[in-house]
Order: C-alpha cells, then structure tokens, then sequence
C-alpha cells in the first residue's frame, strides 16, 4: 500500500485534519477545539481561497492619543499663561517695606491687635506728581495725602466701615522718624503733615493715638491708578445737583446723574471750590458717595465673576497700589476680596469723623467730643455703626449737600461752610448699646453723617 498524496487527504490539507464541517483549522487544533467556528466566506472569482480577516482598527486609537497630546499641552500651555498672568498682577504691586521697619521700633507704644477677625486697613490717597501724575503740578520732591479712611471690617465679615479722617483735623502726632532719615518731634498739628513729614508709618501712629485702633494694613493709592481702575470698570454713576466748572480740577460737568470715566471721576473727588459748599468736609461726603457708587458698580456688572472683565481691572488696580507686606501679593488681596464680596451693600457704610471748626482756625477741623470717642469705641469693641442725615444740616439724606444750600465758602475759609461753623455731624437715635455694651436709654444710640453702597446717588 502506497501513502496517499497531498491530494488524497481528508480536506486537501497536507497534515489532513479538518473540522467538523469540514472547514480546515489552525495548526495544532484538533476538530473538537474548532468547534462552532464558521466558515469563513469563499473570495468571489477565486475557487479555493478565503478573505483574511480585516486587521485591527488602529485609528481610533491614536485619535484619542492625539486628543489626551493636544488636551496636555493646552493645559500645561493655559497653566503657563495663568502662572505668568498671576506674577504680572503681582509685581504690579509697589511693596512698603520701610514702614514695617520703622513701626517695629515703636511696637510697645502701638495698640494691641484685635483678639477676633475684624481688620482696620488705613486707604491713602497720595497727591505725588511724579511718574505719570505730572500732569497735576510740579513734582516738589515730597508727597501729601489729602485723602485718609480707615476702614473697619468687620470679623463676621458682615459690615465694612470706612471712616473719613479730614486732612486738617488737628491733631496729636508722635515723634516720627522722617524721609530724610531725620526724627521729627511730637507735635500738635494738620493730620496730613504726619504723611509728608514721615509717610505711612507715621500716619499709621498718628491715627492709631488719635483712634486707639490698630492699623493692621494700609495701601496708597494715586492719582493714574485711581484713573486707570474707573475706566476699567466702565465708569462710576455720580449725581451733580448743579452745573460744575472748575478749572484747577481740570473739571466740566452738566448737572444730574451721570457716569463719570476715570479724568472726570479724579476732579470729581479731588474738587473743593467747583462743587457744594467749597468745604473739605464736603468734599469728603462726594468721595465717600463715589467709594459708595463704585463699589455698587464692581458687583453689579459681573466684574468679579467674568475673568475678562477681571483681569483689566485687576491689573488697574494692582497698578495703583503701594501696600504692606501683608496685603502685598495677589492671594492677599484675593482672599480679602472674598472676605467681603458677601457683605450686603446696605452694609457698607462710609462716614466722616465727629468734627467742628477749630476753635483757633477755622480753617481747620477738631474732634467733636464725645461722639467721636463713642465712635473709635464702637469700632474697636467691633460694634455696628449707624449711618444717615444729621437732623437740620441742610442735606439730603446721602449727607450730599442739596442744591439749595450750596453757597460759596466764606473768603478765606478752605474747609467750612459759609455762614459760621459747620454744625457738629451726629445726631441721636433711638436708645442703643452704650460705649460699654450695657444698654442706657438715656445714651441713645449715635447716627452719623453718611453714606451706604446701597443708597441712590440722587437721593435727596
């Protein structure tokens, strides 16, 4: 008997195993181990032969491999940008180191901080005429600020209070050591000659004896980045009771309500002689109103939640600021930012201190005592303070001197009214808690001449 050729095998298959159904199978694989393969389909036009199998899909996979690539390196790409965003905004901000320096020497004769989570942070405005604020006045070597608010927030983060302290008000300042390295001796003298003599640290000591607060942080604002900070945010809402022309503040204003860009808004808060009563202390109502105003337009417009919107605004402000070194940073004034965007705007109050004509000068300001020291006290025991129209003063309720009492200033008087010494600006309300939290009703409780974020800049 001959062996059989490849022909003569079961399924033409050398090694002759088949599958059940007669379909050949892998090498190695017996019939039992194929079962339930199916017949591969012949290939059209050639006997004999089957279609392979189609390989495996391959593209899918390296289009999510290319998507996972490109994600990476948009975030990485976005993560870079943020980072060098973030050190931007943060090198805007001017570092104050000699002031923290100069206060250490004098830490025993400071307040003790608060034991809460209330914070007093003093707000500056500097008139220096250097760099880009040239275009205000000769740069004379020095700086004063006509502008000081000490800002009380308070540890529940309900209220915030900024408290006007008038560039004349006489006052107890300690001995300071000044710009040129020199020491100045204690004196008794206009509140902001403490800043032109020894800057912030000694504005810082002079409010801190005058208050008994301590100043926890402070921040200088000027005259460009003031501008710069309105603009972006698209213009503050004022309401003029008349026609404003004053050409020292470079300002020329319809009356009514209008929205005043950054040039216009600066002569608006730094204008005396061109608007109400010629007085400081009026001066001082405008600027408490348009902290008021702005304030009411940041939240409003979506500033704070639109990243577009922030960042130019953001960068206004950082621009702007000369800052301790505990608000010197981006996070820092982030974190105080979030602290205080749920405070209500009814809220957020702005007075002017407790103060008269001096009795020597009348073209400077003293304390009105006690209410003065009722207020510092509700301040430091973290009390609230009210705020509204003293009876009889002649204002609207905003404490914005209405049209029909806006007579000149008397010659030669640059802080009061016309017509004598501006009347003390407090009144009482129904009875309160006392200075010492007890509960007297023969002390009612104080309303101070005010404002609110939450108050119609054309209310009268």
């Amino acid at each position: 008997m001959t062996d059989s050729g490849p022909d003569d095998r079961a399924d033409g298959r050398p090694d002759g195993r088949a599958t059940e159904n007669g379909i050949p199978g892998p090498p190695g694989k017996s019939a039992r181990g194929t079962a339930g393969i199916r017949a591969a389909p012949r290939t059209a036009g050639i006997p004999g032969t089957t279609r392979s199998a189609p390989p495996p899909l391959r593209r899918p996979r390296r289009w999510l491999r290319t998507v996972s690539v490109t994600a990476s390196v948009l975030v990485l790409a976005s993560a870079g940008a943020g980072w060098t965003l973030y050190n931007k905004l943060d090198g805007n901000i001017r570092t104050d180191v000699g002031t923290a320096e100069q206060l250490e020497h004098y830490e025993d004769q400071r307040p003790d901080p608060s034991t809460g989570e209330a914070e007093n942070i003093l707000l500056l405005g500097s008139d220096s005429r250097r760099g880009g604020n040239s275009e205000y006045g000769r740069d004379e070597g020095g700086q004063r600020s006509d502008t000081a608010i000490l800002l009380h927030i308070s540890a529940d983060r309900r209220s915030a209070t900024g408290v006007s302290l008038p560039r004349d008000l006489m006052v107890d300042i300690p001995a300071c050591t000044a710009r040129d390295g020199g020491r100045t001796p204690a004196r008794f003298a206009q509140f902001n000659s403490a800043f032109q003599t020894g800057g912030a640290a000694c504005t810082i000591r002079t409010v801190e004896t005058l208050t008994g607060l301590r100043v926890d942080h402070h921040l200088v604002v000027d005259f460009t980045g003031f501008k710069s900070l309105v603009d972006e945010v698209g213009g503050v809402e004022v309401c003029l009771p008349g026609a404003v022309r004053d050409r020292d503040a470079k300002l020329e204003l319809p009356a009514g309500r209008q929205t005043l860009g950054g040039e216009d808004a600066l002569g608006y808060v730094r204008t005396r002689h061109g608007l109400g009563n010629g007085s400081d202390t009026d001066r001082m109502s405008r600027q408490q109103q348009f902290l008021g105003s702005l304030v009411k337009k940041v939240r409003s417009n979506g500033v704070l939640l639109n990243p577009a919107k922030l960042y130019p605004v953001l960068h206004s402000a950082t621009s702007a600021l000369t800052a301790d070194q505990g608000l010197d940073s981006l996070g820092e004034l982030y974190e105080l930012a979030r602290g205080v965007r749920n405070i209500p705007e009814s809220q957020v109050r702005f007075l002017t201190v407790p103060r008269q004509s001096y009795k020597l000068d009348r073209n400077r300001d003293e304390l009105v005592q006690p209410d003065a020291g009722r207020l510092f006290t509700q301040l430091r025991e973290d009390r609230g303070v009210r705020v509204g129209r003293p009876a009889g003063d002649g204002t609207g309720e905003s404490g914005q001197t209405t049209a029909g009492s806006s007579a000149g200033p008397a010659q030669g008087d640059r802080n009061q009214a016309a017509g004598g010494a501006v009347r003390s600006s407090v009144r009482r309300g129904p009875a309160g808690p006392a200075p010492d939290g007890s509960r007297h009703p023969e002390e009612p409780a104080p309303v101070y001449r005010g404002t609110t974020a939450a108050r119609d800049v054309c209310r009268t």
